[in-house]
């Protein structure tokens, strides 16, 4: 094979001559996303165009939990070692793929009822209720169900890491231990409790996060931590309601294909709040 000098090349195509053009032995942007991977794994089970959208929404949506969980486990971890401003950065991103998450149902909601019906019968039992990756964000956030497990039991390496994270701290217990080490006092039950349990109010937390937001000044990094955690609480509902809205819209009331009952089910999870005092701390301040 003939090399052709690079600037030469450019020269005649228009193109500047410092762009590189050979990448028979260097690495292009295609090699380092494995866009070959990624692009070939979009494999419809019907002839129906619109399943492509629906694969892609979910597939992109995974990518992005994907995120959502490498800075929202650096969080914690930066949380718990009590270096609180390193992790304002990566909350306010994971707030911000929250908000690629949410616009994402408004795509799919292009999708007809009547386009869905010519292949949902094609998904099986598959179910995004069965994304490890989204029950991970929930753990997180605090969400425990240990019943939630039961559908990853056939996966056993994929079992053992959602069961240890089903009893590791959410960002919320990281929180409440950060109250702790700043100097307000916390009720040792909330400090030191089974956090495979969803977390249950408590009024020393409430007094201490009061105690933050009647003296942000003393108080500026637990303030700046507890706002930042209302972003994503409130991300996190939103993408709920449009999850149910755009599901609704999509097949009524029909049974999930995972068996749930579809949207009586995600209507009964917006009840299901995150961080509990920095809510009802607002009414009383």
């Amino acid at each position: 094979m003939v090399n052709v000098n690079n600037n030469e090349t450019n020269a005649k195509s228009g193109l500047e001559k410092e762009i590189h053009t050979d990448f028979q032995k260097e690495m292009s942007y295609g090699s380092y996303l494995h866009l070959d991977k990624i692009l070939s794994s979009q494999h419809r089970l019907s002839d129906h165009h619109d399943e492509m959208l629906f694969i892609i929404i979910h597939q992109a949506s995974e990518l992005w939990m994907k995120l959502i969980l490498h800075e929202i486990n650096a969080a914690i971890q930066c949380i718990r070692r009590n270096d609180l401003e390193p992790s304002f950065k990566m909350l306010s991103r994971v707030s911000r793929i929250q908000q690629q998450l949410i616009q994402s149902w408004s795509v799919l909601s292009t999708l007809t009822p009547a386009e869905y019906m010519e292949f949902r019968d094609k998904l099986g039992h598959s179910s995004g209720f069965q994304s490890y990756q989204n029950r991970l964000i929930e753990f997180a956030l605090g969400n425990k169900n240990a019943h939630t497990l039961l559908v990853y039991q056939h996966q056993s390496d994929l079992y053992k890491m959602l069961t240890d994270a089903l009893h590791e701290p959410s960002i919320y217990d990281a929180a409440i231990q950060a109250l702790a080490v700043r100097g307000l006092p916390i009720d040792q039950d909330a400090l030191d409790r089974d956090w495979s349990q969803n977390y249950q109010p408590n009024a020393s937390v409430e007094e201490a996060w009061l105690t933050v937001y009647r003296d942000v000044d003393q108080y500026w990094n637990l303030y700046e931590l507890a706002e930042k955690l209302v972003d994503i609480g409130s991300q996190q509902q939103l993408w709920r309601f449009n999850h149910m809205s755009t599901v609704e819209r999509i097949i009524g009331h029909k049974q999930g294909t995972g068996g749930s009952s579809g949207v009586t089910y995600l209507k009964r999870a917006l009840d299901q709040h995150f961080f509990p005092e920095l809510w009802s701390l607002r009414t009383k301040l």
